[in-house]
């Protein structure tokens, strides 16, 4: 096998998020518009763009070494891949999507149940058919090109779609009735390429990196400094993700301390820090946190 790792990455809604993504674990990818093969500043990774649909898929038959796409596309594909990593972000939040049905506000159609017999449109078709077979449920399951959440009620009577917000399903009339799944993106990869010790490192040490990029996404680094009479009050005040770092400073009885918290903290923190004693308060971002 060659020393590079063929990697499928989404093309569309995802693309973006994608892309920073990986920008914030070290790896810069830049694309020509209409291209779908983008450089990366790494010699033994190459890039291809594709629908996050196909790449469950082209990761399976090994034309792909492995790739990024949501649960809910490999189930769809019935793909048999390896996953490496979940990695939890979507297109506008970090948050999993969910693929649920939804019927409009003014439907009888209260429950699964009550979709005996009915019309479902989706893009998800073989992962609705199992899920009404688990319930029980014989409707007519067809697959839509787009535009699903138009098609209610006129032209089907349900419909099978991915939600992150759930501001396109209110904005369309429509109602949720039930959750098939929660889905997250999923690194994976192709079982052959998992077996050689080359490309298995490569995606490991992925991991590694994407996992701590997502991780840093609320995170901030604290510094500052404060007297060594002041630190019992400060360490009572301030959560860290273990303990913080405190050093001595040179030549004095002041102390500096640094610390990892969760972004949303701060901003209650540090007048808090100040009142007991903390002064020099420094808050910077940061782009990856390794466990």
């Amino acid at each position: 096998m060659s020393k590079k790792l063929r990697l499928g990455l989404p093309k569309g809604s995802l693309q973006e998020s994608t892309f920073q993504l990986f920008k914030r674990a070290g790896f810069n990818i830049s694309v020509r518009s209409r291209s779908y093969f983008p450089s990366i500043d790494d010699p033994e990774i190459e890039v291809v763009l594709m629908r996050a649909q196909e790449i469950p898929r082209y990761v399976t038959e090994g034309v792909l070494d492995a790739g990024l796409s949501g649960l809910d596309w490999i189930l769809e594909n019935e793909a048999d891949v390896v996953e490496v990593a979940d990695l939890v972000y979507s297109k506008q939040t970090t948050n999993p999507i969910r693929v649920v049905i939804a019927v409009a506000e003014n439907s009888d159609i209260k429950t699964v149940q009550d979709l005996e017999g009915k019309r479902i449109a989706t893009e998800l078709v073989r992962l609705t058919r199992r899920y009404l077979a688990q319930k029980g449920v014989s409707a007519f399951v067809e697959f839509s090109y787009g535009a699903t959440e138009v098609k209610v009620p006129h032209l089907v009577d349900a419909i099978v779609d991915i939600t992150e917000t759930g501001s396109s399903l209110r904005a369309n009339k429509l109602r949720v009735i039930d959750t098939i799944l929660e889905s997250t993106t999923k690194l994976h990869a192709n079982r052959r390429a998992w077996n050689d010790p080359f490309k298995k490192q490569k995606l490991q040490n992925l991991a590694v990196l994407l996992l701590g990029a997502l991780r840093a996404d609320s995170k901030v680094g604290l510094k500052m400094n404060l007297p060594c009479g002041k630190l019992d009050d400060v360490l009572a005040i301030l959560p860290a993700m273990k303990h913080p770092t405190v050093s001595q400073l040179i030549n004095s009885d002041w102390l500096a301390l640094e610390t990892v918290l969760d972004e949303k903290q701060v901003r209650d923190l540090i007048p808090e820090l100040r009142r007991a004693g903390a002064q020099d308060i420094i808050e910077y971002p940061l782009n990856k946190v390794i466990p």
